[in-house]
């Protein structure tokens, strides 16, 4: 599934085209962007009414940000991917949001030291 926001947000049911093949790495004026995800756990195991209520305001709180490009809800996988125009703290500011529809929602990121076996919390 995939909901855009532009020029006008609208949910849309994409084909079976890879991510890397529809996500944009450049918005229209050629400025790059930048991405995150969020994992929604249980979101594709609620109640259809549920569901249509949570995708709903999800797109609403995604169509108030001017700064989000792309957007695809991967219902298989409960993970939402966002594409953004970068600006300081736009990406916490639209997760904060978001987590509000659902409190177990999870931004996903990258665990500083993991990469050298190290934990980022200590020895």
């Amino acid at each position: 599934m995939q909901l855009t926001a532009l020029p006008q947000p609208t949910l849309v049911l994409e084909s079976h085209r890879p991510l890397y093949e529809r996500v944009p790495t450049r918005d229209e004026h050629g400025q790059r962007l930048s991405d995150f995800m969020m994992l929604f756990p249980g979101l594709r195991d609620r109640p259809a009414h549920q569901l249509a209520d949570i995708l709903s305001r999800m797109q609403a709180v995604l169509s108030q940000h001017t700064e989000v490009a792309f957007v695809d809800l991967n219902m298989r996988l409960n993970l939402l991917w966002v594409s953004v125009r970068p600006k300081p703290g736009v990406i916490l500011k639209i997760s904060a949001a978001l987590k509000t529809l659902m409190p177990e929602a999870l931004l996903v990121g990258e665990c500083l030291g993991a990469e050298a076996g190290r934990s980022p919390f200590g020895p």
